[in-house]
């Protein structure tokens, strides 16, 4: 029997664009509908439920950016390396998470102190081929690649990130179980696309344009052969549907004021677990 998706989610009761760390936030300060967020996220939560447990972790006020879930860590197997954020305004994050993680019973791989890494935003696992794409150049370091090699013992291909709306790989990045990649080539340096293109048939290679990429497209979440995002064009549709996976939009505009859609609101994690079980730390 397969065992259930389970993925981690915080409630967006402290969610607000209160200051600007990437190009999305800019003009956006204070702009956030309240009710608005809530309800979109309640819609992406039930949306997953139907395939997926949902954790809840316990939001935290002054941390506006805790939502974005994807970023607390990378779990694989049961071992969590825990984020070491760039940005001074979500470092009070990283405590909440390790409890969360601790609680949970997951082992907590030691991290050099001095390289950047923002967790599942930046780290992707491609269970098709058994590695890890690991984004860099905005908010991870380049030095994370090697000790996720030898944490998880997967090949570590390292993208190097260029364009500052796509400052995480998980806003341009998408690898699915089929082994297909949907992804916005323009957001990577020329090396980057050639390893892309290196480690991914023709075939599998789903690209997007840049209309695509800025409604959030890649930052999707599969379940159960649909792939959730907030929007995506016509065309984009019928490729994702000729590659067997069934495209599921719901709107996120308001998680995309702040830099973030619906990957960057769920984190994958291991083991069984209850629906709408709260961790508190």
């Amino acid at each position: 029997m397969t065992q259930r998706q389970r993925l981690l989610m915080c409630p967006p009761e402290h969610f607000g664009v209160d200051y600007v760390i990437n190009p999305w936030m800019e003009h956006q300060v204070g702009q956030i509908d309240a009710a608005r967020a809530m309800a979109q996220w309640e819609d992406l939560r039930d949306l997953l439920a139907l395939g997926a447990a949902i954790d809840v972790v316990e939001p935290r006020p002054r941390l506006p950016d805790m939502v974005f879930t994807a970023n607390a860590g990378l779990e694989i197997d049961g071992t969590v390396v825990l984020s070491r954020f760039r940005m001074s305004e979500r470092r009070g994050e990283e405590k909440f998470f390790r409890a969360f993680f601790e609680s949970q019973g997951f082992a907590i791989a030691p991290w050099p102190q001095d390289v950047p890494f923002e967790g599942a935003g930046d780290a992707l696992r491609d269970d098709a081929r058994n590695m890890i794409w690991c984004g860099h150049g905005w908010r991870s370091s380049e030095q994370a690649a090697a000790p996720l090699e030898k944490i998880f013992a997967r090949r570590v291909a390292a993208l190097r990130l260029v364009d500052p709306r796509f400052y995480h790989l998980d806003t341009c990045f998408c690898p699915l179980t089929s082994g297909a990649v949907l992804y916005y080539p323009a957001a990577f340096d020329a090396a980057s696309r050639a390893a892309i293109e290196a480690a991914v048939a023709p075939n599998l290679r789903i690209q997007v344009d840049e209309g695509d990429a800025s409604r959030f497209a890649c930052n999707a979440v599969e379940s159960c052969g649909r792939l959730v995002m907030n929007d995506a064009s016509d065309k984009l549709r019928r490729r994702l549907l000729d590659a067997g996976v069934v495209p599921m939009a719901t709107p996120l505009d308001q998680f995309i004021k702040s830099g973030g859609a619906a990957k960057c609101l769920t984190l994958r994690v291991s083991g069984p677990s209850a629906p709408e079980t709260v961790a508190r730390g």
